[in-house]
């Protein structure tokens, strides 16, 4: 994935999610098909001292969302993405930075998803996402269904103030 577009897909996350912000989030990693979000422990501890389960969920969502934006935009797609459906699955605590992997669930492909959104402008997606255990075991697993939208231009000119 080009630095150029994981860069600003990150300022892009920082500035207009504010959870995501106060989790101090950030892009660790890209390699393949794989995206890596990671948050320090501090801003996202609970009473216990491990990892609080909302923070879990918003790193492992987010990293499915985020993988496949950038997949968009590499594409040449302008598309809103949004969370259909999800199954978190708490396995084990995480006592320290919360790094969450997301990959496209088996079964489903880039090239069918790219090929219904240049089809019809929609297109839906499953993505698996895990946060380890110290010893490299889930901890936390999402299986995700994500929709994206191909942004129509009315919209667009609405969104850069145009019109």
């Amino acid at each position: 994935m080009s630095a150029v577009l994981v860069n600003a897909l990150e300022r892009e996350i920082l500035s207009e999610i504010p959870l995501a912000r106060a989790m101090e989030l950030r892009v660790d990693r890209t390699a393949g098909d794989r995206i890596v979000l990671a948050a320090p422990l501090g801003p996202n501890i609970n009473d216990k001292g491990c990892a609080f389960g909302g923070s879990l969920a918003s790193v492992l969502t987010l990293s499915g969302w985020a993988l496949i934006v950038l997949r968009l935009r590499e594409a040449g797609h302008d598309c809103d993405v949004y969370v259909q459906d999800s199954q978190l699955r708490y396995l084990a605590p995480v006592w320290g930075e919360i790094r969450a992997e997301a990959r496209v669930a088996d079964g489903d492909s880039w090239d069918s998803f790219l090929g219904m959104i240049n089809a019809r402008g929609k297109g839906r997606l499953r993505v698996v996402a895990v946060v380890a255990d110290a010893n490299g075991q889930p901890a936390t697993t999402l299986e995700a269904r994500f929709v994206a939208l191909r942004r129509e231009p009315a919209v667009q000119a609405a969104r850069a103030g145009v019109g």
